[in-house]
């Protein structure tokens, strides 16, 4: 009897002693990125499907997935704006996203209700955000965004530095950074009171809490970005924008500090390695997502391979709404029915307002080109003189328009997507020699070019740099003692896009800009035709200039 005991004892201690020689068989955790939706929530339901495919994939091999938004969710669509976003969160929280990073655009709402700023004393300038972030089931991340004041990080419910997921038994750190550039191309009104830290030294600080807190794995989802053209060699960056700021960022980081990163902000796509690190971006509003695949030892957690896919287009040479999307995952990609029925009250409401006609017939599409003088932004800026007669000049920036115009009869709908953003009127009184000193400095500094209306420019490289002299559309010279009476966005009017920065400006409480302008646009009715040269003039430029800004002098 005591030999059968010890004979079952070896047999069992071998069989255990083989156990413990053969190292467990990885697994594979599938990183899915997804930016820049800018409600653009038809595309949902579909990337809905293709999840449920992959998610089932791993489910059979024992992996996950882990679903990860690198910020600009909310801000874009009539469908998304006129709930300040809400339906976006909905659908993102039945599609399962484990967190998202803020984006600068989701400051744009400002207090919740119709007001874009603070209007009453009470007003709480991230009003809306905050009411997104309750409404989450997922975590908003924001590690570099600090108050001035204390240095730490926000502590507004539901947004936090980090935050820590089992991914099949392994522990993931994820980090979320917004772009440095929201101190300047967000709302000013809106971040009053916040710092933007570094984006590397962040990521590197947050990462290494994440792994003393026994992370294994540790993610970074960061609203900043670049471009590549290519995407057969994850290897070779020759094929990308070299001054990519995400690049920077990824080559500034400690060695090993992280293992992925998904990002966003410029609207590009990449599926590279930068510095050893994968990282992924899908252009923006819902036309594609990105993936990395982890392959996981599952006992030690470490990353012994990965591998970074192409964008996967949603809706390949088709619409959301007519979407063939194929097979993934071996499997046919179907909607997702929950999240069709959960876009459905915001489509109808969307609906309900853009079908509104303002009474206008485009004959030929103006296109939208942010480098460029165009018809477009020369009616904008032409409808905000209309609609501010005792104004010398008015003046648009180029980012404040986001989509052309289509022919044919005009929608509130369709001036909607032209013109997204719930700014408000600002007023302010400047010497014209300050004005064109402040224009040269936008010319050579930033990437899009204002529009204007009432006056015109014209800029050239002298030996000190970019000179601007200003005149009024017969040619009559401006001087520079005299005080001009601008009116433009608040946006602009209090240091957006460091236009003018420090000047004192009084913004208008009321109705949104745009809601003025579809007025004035009823009002006029008729015909708009881009050929007009009243409208852009090539030969006669508002704002003539060597170039598409920023303009190099000497270079």
């Amino acid at each position: 009897m005591r030999a059968l005991v010890s004979l079952v004892t070896l047999i069992a201690f071998g069989a255990s002693a083989r156990a413990d020689a053969e190292p467990p068989s990885p697994t594979t955790i599938s990183i899915v990125g997804t930016s820049d939706l800018h409600g653009h929530i038809a595309a949902l339901p579909w990337l809905a499907g293709y999840l449920a495919n992959l998610r089932a994939a791993r489910a059979r091999d024992g992996g996950a997935v882990i679903l990860l938004d690198a910020g600009d969710m909310f801000q874009g669509t009539l469908e998304s704006n006129l709930a300040e976003g809400a339906p976006v969160v909905a659908a993102y929280n039945a599609i399962g996203y484990s967190a998202a990073a803020l984006g600068n655009h989701e400051f744009d709402f400002g207090p919740v209700g119709p007001a874009p700023s603070p209007v009453e004393p009470g007003d709480d300038p991230r009003g809306a955000l905050k009411a997104r972030a309750g409404q989450a089931r997922f975590p908003f991340l924001a590690a570099n965004v600090v108050d001035e004041k204390t240095r730490k990080p926000v502590a507004w419910p539901n947004v936090r530095p980090t935050t820590i997921i089992d991914a099949a038994g392994v522990k993931v750190g994820i980090v979320g950074v917004v772009t440095a550039a929201t101190g300047h191309s967000a709302l000013p009104a809106n971040i009053a009171g916040l710092d933007f830290l570094s984006l590397a030294r962040t990521i590197g600080d947050e990462a290494h809490k994440l792994r003393a807190r026994g992370a294994k794995i540790v993610v970074a989802v960061a609203h900043a970005g670049g471009e590549c053209k290519s995407f057969a060699a994850p290897e070779d960056l020759d094929v990308c924008d070299p001054g990519s700021e995400i690049f920077a960022v990824a080559r500034a980081l400690p060695k090993g500090s992280v293992d992925a990163i998904v990002a966003g902000h410029t609207h590009q796509a990449l599926a590279q390695r930068v510095a050893g690190v994968p990282m992924i971006q899908s252009y923006a509003n819902g036309r594609a997502f990105g993936r990395i695949d982890l392959t996981v030892e599952k006992k030690s957690g470490k990353v012994v391979a990965s591998q970074v896919a192409p964008p996967r287009e949603i809706c390949p040479a088709s619409t959301a709404e007519k979407c063939v999307p194929g097979d993934y995952e071996g499997t046919p990609v179907l909607a997702d029915e929950n999240v069709v029925a959960l876009n459905a009250p915001a489509f109808a409401a969307a609906r309900k307002k853009g079908e509104e006609r303002l009474g206008v017939q485009v004959l030929r599409p103006l296109p939208h080109r942010r480098g460029q003088e165009t018809a477009l932004g020369n009616l904008l800026a032409d409808l905000m003189r209309q609609a501010r007669p005792n104004s010398d000049v008015t003046v648009l920036n180029g980012g404040g328009l986001r989509a052309g115009l289509p022919a044919g009869p005009l929608t509130y709908g369709s001036f909607y997507e032209t013109f997204p953003f719930d700014n408000a009127f600002a007023s302010l009184r400047l010497p014209a020699g300050e004005f064109r000193a402040l224009l040269a400095r936008s010319l050579v500094h930033a990437g899009s070019l204002v529009s204007i209306s009432g006056l015109r420019a014209f800029a050239r490289c002298q030996t000190a740099g970019l000179d601007v002299t200003l005149t009024r559309p017969d040619g009559k010279p401006v001087p520079d003692n005299e005080r001009l009476a601008i009116t433009t966005t608040d946006y602009l009017a209090t240091g957006g896009d460091g236009f003018f920065a420090g000047a004192a400006a009084s913004v208008e409480i009321g109705i949104p800009m745009r809601d003025a302008l579809a007025e004035v646009l009823r009002t006029r009715a008729g015909t708009l035709d881009p050929g007009d040269p009243k409208l852009f003039d090539p030969s006669h430029r508002r704002i003539d200039l060597p170039g598409e800004p920023p303009i190099r002098c000497g270079k």
